[in-house]
């Protein structure tokens, strides 16, 4: 790995400070302090950040070191410090996965063909000869008047569920949302509606355009140590995974039914779940540890409203030391979420030197979202301050690397009114707002402010990332192809300081600065929009 030493950080990014925010003067989201925030959090000696590690134990230390250092208070009573409590649980699954009829056999390989692993903290669970049963897109949505598990009892069973939901690649916008995801599409309300109708296991159907990611990704993320939170693991699948798109058409196939374009009938609002007359054998050893990881949270406390809190959250962790690829096993996450963290650490500096709100301004740094969202869930669950006392979420994980840009990308677009008022700001900036133009990969389920929204707290998340001021939309998108491909969840997302540019990411963290400063001396409550599954949780 390339160590970059300082003096050269400050080269690159020299010509990006300070800025102005009209509303306070000389304000400056120190890219500087930023960028070695950065290289700290991401060099191997944090060792890819991964909870219940010496790489949590020094990323914690380091972010609380750096919040008293800026004079912040703790954001937990007297202390910087959430505990999280969590199981870890490292499943050694089988080799094969058998898949019996009266035809013969088929025999799937673990990680080329199949992942599965378990919530449950036993060291062993398994499926035995467990009837299979497909279930279209393992969806129970009344609002669509959508079952796909009507009429079909599947206790104890084993379900196969497609990635996404039937909107995505229909050509029909009134199916679900059409191209943008629901949550229905998300692997975890799969696993979570499986366990409701009482299957043993579930196994989604792994294909790259719908899921968002390559297979390789899944493997990784899905294999060796998962975390979940230490709580009651009752309605839980005893075994739950993928399998790639191959492995099901040889499934599929062993049935003898015509299942040549599977998608398609899962499509249609007249498709009913039937059983494969297949049966799955699959057992995985489970390794057991419980300790605690923690979410890390300072403030800065509100003159006028202190009990009003406008929350700003990043991840801190990322996946640790892991399968080796191209001779590195270190997986750094320099993107995801270092650089997040690290402006979340700007923007406190900036609003410790700036400002004395009249809200709370709360910076929250949280663990585990690699894991399923976990220190977020538990924060949620557990909040510091009154969710309905929550004016919003800002959340970033990932920022923006690019050189100055002309827009403001925001995923989950059209949820809530923070978009109308980031698109003033973000036209100040020269900048125009853009709607998230992969909505069909579900973005919006997968960072921490879902965890928010699904407590009714207005939250927002956007960057700079789709048309440079120097070199357009194709720049940028052979940039992000080329991070997806090579580097996202892989040892190769390190920091490199000829990869790295600060421009947009000076105008994303004015962005957060000045929207955040809105909402933190006024009375403004923002609101869902119609139509959002949201709204009525905060009505």
């Amino acid at each position: 790995m390339r160590l970059i030493c300082l003096s050269s950080l400050v080269f690159v990014i020299v010509s990006c400070q300070p800025t102005k925010n009209p509303a306070d003067g000389e304000v400056s989201i120190d890219t500087v302090s930023v960028a070695s925030h950065l290289q700290v959090l991401s060099s191997d000696e944090y060792e890819g950040r991964k909870p219940f590690t010496e790489g949590e134990e020094k990323t914690v230390q380091y972010l609380e070191a750096q919040f008293r250092k800026m004079g912040l208070a703790p954001g937990n009573g007297d202390s910087y410090i959430q505990e999280v409590p969590m199981v870890e649980i490292t499943a050694e699954p089988d080799d094969e996965m058998v898949i019996s009829g009266q035809t013969g056999e088929v025999r799937l390989d673990v990680k080329e063909e199949f992942v599965v692993y378990t919530e449950i903290p036993e060291e062993e669970t398994k499926i035995e000869r467990s009837e299979l049963v497909f279930a279209g897109f393992g969806i129970v949505a009344p609002e669509y008047n959508w079952n796909d598990y009507e009429g079909l009892d599947v206790t104890g069973k084993t379900v196969i569920v497609l990635v996404n939901d039937p909107g995505f690649g229909s050509g029909d916008p009134s199916l679900f949302k059409g191209e943008t995801m629901t949550y229905y599409g998300r692997w975890t309300y799969k696993y979570e509606e499986a366990a409701r109708q009482g299957a043993a296991g579930v196994l989604i159907v792994h294909e790259t355009i719908p899921a968002g990611y390559p297979w390789l990704v899944v493997r990784n993320s899905w294999s060796g140590a998962k975390l979940n939170l230490d709580v009651s693991a009752e309605g839980k699948c005893a075994v739950q995974g993928w399998i790639t798109r191959d492995a099901a058409i040889k499934i599929f196939e062993a049935s003898g039914k015509d299942m040549r374009n599977f998608t398609t009938m899962a499509r249609s609002a007249d498709f009913e779940p039937f059983s494969l007359g297949l049966e799955a054998s699959v057992g995985i050893r489970n390794s057991i540890k419980r300790d605690v990881s923690k979410n890390v949270i300072a403030e800065i406390r509100g003159t006028e409203a202190p009990d009003e809190a406008v929350v700003y959250s990043a991840h801190w962790d990322h996946l640790g030391i892991g399968q080796s690829v191209d001779g590195d096993s270190i997986y750094n996450g320099a993107l995801d979420n270092a650089s997040g963290t690290a402006v979340l650490l700007g923007l406190a500096e900036a609003f410790k030197k700036t400002s004395e709100p009249k809200r709370t301004i709360a910076f929250l740094a949280v663990t585990a979202e690699e894991q399923g969202l976990l220190g977020s869930q538990y924060y949620c669950e557990n909040p510091t301050y009154s969710p309905e006392k929550m004016v919003a979420n800002i959340n970033m994980d990932g920022a923006s690397y690019y050189g100055p840009m002309k827009d403001l990308t925001v995923i989950g677009y059209g949820q809530s009114n923070l978009d109308d008022m980031a698109q003033v700001v973000a036209e100040k900036q020269g900048r125009y707002l853009k709607p998230d133009p992969d909505a069909g990969k579900g973005y919006f389920f997968r960072s921490d402010h879902f965890n928010f929204a699904k407590i009714g707290v207005p939250a927002f998340y956007a960057s700079a990332d789709f048309e440079a001021i120097e070199g357009g939309v194709a720049s940028i998108q052979g940039l992000k192809d080329a991070y997806l491909q090579k580097r996202y969840h892989r040892p190769q997302d390190e920091y490199e300081a000829v990869d790295w540019q600060y421009g947009g990411l000076l105008q994303d963290g004015m962005l957060y600065y000045e929207l955040g400063s809105q909402l933190a001396n006024s009375n403004i409550w923002p609101e869902w929009k119609d139509g959002s599954e949201f709204k009525s949780l905060r009505e």
